[in-house]
């Protein structure tokens, strides 16, 4: 049997995760049903968008649960205590610089934790995945689709 995909995450990821689940299982799944429950009234169900339009996010909803649960249930808990404070590791946050441009900082994630507007990138990315293991100083040469770019870390959090 092939070997189950882990899920690294921070101790934050894990928690949002958890919150995330019971908020679908409890809440949403009841508005769902009832939502199913008055469309029904409506009649017939072969011509009924309101109902095709709940089953739907139903489906939805149901899918994005088993998902949770299976990362929840794989999740691989980063502890940064036992990483060098000036690595650049999963949890951590980092600060980069190419040449004279603007300095970036990213907190690097796990990918089920990943939401780029927050600042927060998944460690499969090509950033992360290229910066993960250096340390504070380095310089370190990124490719991603547009290009190979070399940056400087400045600081690691």
């Amino acid at each position: 049997m092939a070997d189950e995909k882990t899920f690294p995450m921070t101790l934050e990821g894990k928690e949002k995760l958890e919150q995330e689940l019971e908020e679908l299982k409890t809440t949403k799944r009841a508005e769902i049903i009832e939502r199913i429950k008055i469309a029904r009234s409506f009649g017939d169900l072969s011509e009924n968008s309101e109902y095709e339009s709940a089953k739907d996010e139903q489906a939805f909803m149901e899918t994005r649960i088993k998902e949770i649960e299976n990362m929840l249930h794989h999740a691989e808990i980063i502890d940064n205590d036992l990483i060098d404070a000036n690595e650049v590791a999963v949890g951590k946050t980092v600060t980069f610089q190419e040449d004279d441009d603007e300095p970036e900082t990213y907190q690097i994630v796990g990918a089920a934790e990943a939401d780029p507007f927050e600042g927060k990138i998944s460690n499969e990315s090509p950033i992360a995945s290229s910066l993960i293991g250096h340390k504070l100083g380095e310089e370190v040469t990124i490719s991603t689709p547009g290009g190979d770019m070399t940056v400087k870390i400045i600081d690691v959090k």
